[in-house]
């Protein structure tokens, strides 16, 4: 009895789909592993709604099946459908198929017509895992008319059809993105040989003006004090005054409060304020968006992510850098202030050991190196141990790599005669004196500038101490010369909401030193204000536990983390102190801030202290 088109649909219901092959691979096999009506396809509706689904994939242009590349593509399948052996008897014997996708071939054998293209068949004999493969497309109950299995053919053709139409469009996809990536590395290579040879440069003539593709920037202290001081407050279309410091603060409040519907209102209003390429007020507003949008739409983790992958190129990135140190005094303040303390160090001293917590490009040592080159007496023997992180997206280990290279050839043309470096690879509270192969009469340097912000507050674990904690203290089994260290003056505290607050108002000060410092129109400018900076600004506000980067911490809580951990402030050398003031005033704007707070050397733009910097011992080492 023939089984009727619904009674047929409710069996397929009812039935575990057998396992199909590569062409439908979303299809379910049955749980007995079973081969039994292993062609069966599930019902007549399926191969229409397959049909439109490959459709909607279609472009739309049918004479695309036609093109010469395309039937290219074909002809190897056309070649192997016509070497396969037929016999002709069994297949007369067994079809009764629709006579149009029958015909005779021009050997008099009986074969299938199978359509690959408008107007293009394939003819020829068939095997039998050729008929098994047509079978696929039929029904196990082969009770249907001759009509309706020749539509089952024509379907199952046309699917055919769009799928190889489809492999054909993905191929050539594939080999247009092989070709773009192979561009883009051809573009890249001169490009980061050229950031490479500027690396150099800078090494060797230790970060000064020596980028020779470097745009021509004027930085005209006298004429930056013409733009108004920043209220953050701006005129809008409608020239009311619109506050986005307040709007910031709220969109932060509702989104601390959990009501994402106020906040997402605010952001709206904070997004018509904002402009990557207008003024302080705009620039920090549009870098502050993109944080508070992904946290309201709880995207932060997964977009943080992408956005550790991309990166400025070398040139781009120094280019930046050198700007940054031409317009703001904050990095040359610090690499004054630390090679300065080292060269006191050294006073009467042939061997020195630098370790480095995070060292990025090194551009310190190279000026320091210098230095030493022109020591009374030679130079001395010198050894770096850098300490990273073992995460490739901070710290690369080719980067660190190529920091020892360019070290180590500017020891060489300056003359040193002993030149060593070292990198270890490990979680920073592991690092301990036995990892550094430490000597008794060298001087042992302990550097972190600005690295230790990126250690957890506390552990983990209940029971054990901060990753903070255990460095301070390891380095105060290290019994260092002399521990130099430079803070990020910032605390975040342990919600969201004060978090934001103190990114508010540091943030505030440094887009606003930035503009009163660096023209509008500056592509260096953009890159260091939404990548160099942006970046760090989106982690902060959209990330929270593991995935925030950043936890600083004020100087004053750094002075008594490190007493609880048996270090002794050195006092401030007064020399130093006017060698930086010394240096801001002659080459900076007025209002960047140079001041002490009794051992701490601060930087600060209008009254605001930004940075702090410092020497230590250990609490017990005797005074030099």
């Amino acid at each position: 009895m023939a089984t009727t088109p619904e009674e047929f649909f409710v069996k397929d219901l009812t039935e575990q789909p057998p396992a199909f092959p590569p062409v439908f691979p979303d299809l379910r096999q049955k749980p007995n592993g079973s081969s039994e009506g292993q062609h069966h396809v599930p019902n007549a509706m399926m191969l229409p709604y397959i049909a439109r689904m490959l459709m909607e994939d279609d472009d739309g242009d049918n004479n695309l099946t036609d093109h010469p590349a395309l039937l290219q593509v074909q002809q190897p399948f056309v070649q192997i459908l016509r070497s396969l052996s037929f016999d002709a008897n069994t297949y007369t014997n067994n079809t009764e198929g629709p006579k149009d996708f029958l015909h005779e071939d021009h050997g008099g054998e009986r074969g299938i017509s199978l359509p690959l293209s408008n107007g293009t068949y394939v003819v020829g004999a068939s095997s039998l895992e050729c008929m098994e493969e047509a079978n696929m497309f039929l029904p196990k109950d082969n009770n249907l008319t001759k009509d309706e299995q020749g539509n089952q053919i024509r379907e199952s053709n046309v699917i055919g059809s769009r799928i190889k139409k489809r492999y054909n469009r993905d191929h050539l996809l594939e080999e247009e993105v092989r070709s773009t990536s192979k561009a883009m590395m051809m573009i890249k290579e001169p490009e980061e040989k050229c950031g490479n040879e500027m690396l150099g440069k800078m090494m060797l003539h230790a970060y000064e003006a020596c980028i020779t593709r470097m745009e021509r920037v004027t930085l005209d202290n006298n004429g930056s004090d013409k733009r108004n001081k920043k209220n953050w407050r701006i005129k809008s279309a409608r020239n009311n005054v619109v506050d986005i410091g307040t709007l910031l603060m709220s969109c932060a409040q509702a989104l601390a409060e959990g009501d994402h519907m106020r906040a997402h209102e605010l952001l709206m209003q904070i997004k018509q304020h904002a402009s990557a390429t207008g003024d302080g007020t705009q620039r920090l507003a549009h870098c502050f968006t993109k944080g508070l949008e992904a946290r309201i739409g709880g995207k932060g983790r997964k977009i943080w992510q992408l956005l550790m992958l991309q990166h400025p190129s070398v040139v781009e990135f120094l280019e930046a850098f050198n700007l940054y140190t031409k317009a703001c005094c904050f990095l040359n303040v610090t690499f004054i202030f630390s090679t300065m303390t080292i060269m006191q160090a050294m006073v009467g001293k042939s061997r020195l050991h630098i370790v480095d917590y995070g060292m990025r490009y090194g551009f310190q040592w190279a000026g320091l190196l210098r230095l030493l080159a022109s020591k009374q007496g030679g130079p001395p023997e010198v050894k770096f141990t850098a300490i990273t992180r073992p995460k490739p997206a901070y710290y690369p280990s080719d980067q660190i790599e190529k920091i020892e290279c360019r070290l180590m050839k500017c020891a060489h043309e300056l003359g040193f005669p002993s030149f060593k470096f070292h990198a270890i690879m490990r979680n920073w509270e592991d690092i301990s004196i036995m990892d550094l192969h430490t000597d008794v009469d060298e001087v042992l340097v302990v550097s972190d500038l600005f690295s230790f912000s990126i250690l957890m507050e506390e552990s983990i674990f209940f029971d054990s101490p901060s990753p903070r904690d255990t460095v301070l203290n390891n380095i105060k089994k290290m019994r260092p010369d002399v521990f130099i260290q430079s803070v990020v003056n910032r605390s975040y505290g342990s919600c969201f909401l004060s978090r934001f607050r103190e990114m508010l108002f540091y943030y505030m000060a440094i887009f606003e030193m930035l503009d009163r410092t660096i023209p509008r129109e500056s592509k260096s400018r953009s890159v260091l204000e939404q990548v160099l900076l942006g970046h760090y600004v989106f982690n902060d506000i959209s990330c929270e536990g593991m995935d925030r980067v950043e936890r600083p911490e004020k100087y004053r809580q750094w002075k008594t983390r490190n007493q609880r951990a048996g270090l002794r402030q050195l006092p401030l050398k007064s020399c130093i102190v006017k060698a930086v003031e010394d240096e801001v005033t002659k080459h900076y704007h007025k209002d960047f801030m140079i001041c002490q707070d009794g051992q701490w050397l601060l930087q600060g733009w209008m009254g605001r202290v930004l940075f702090a910097h410092t020497a230590w011992v250990a609490e017990d080492a005797s005074s030099s």
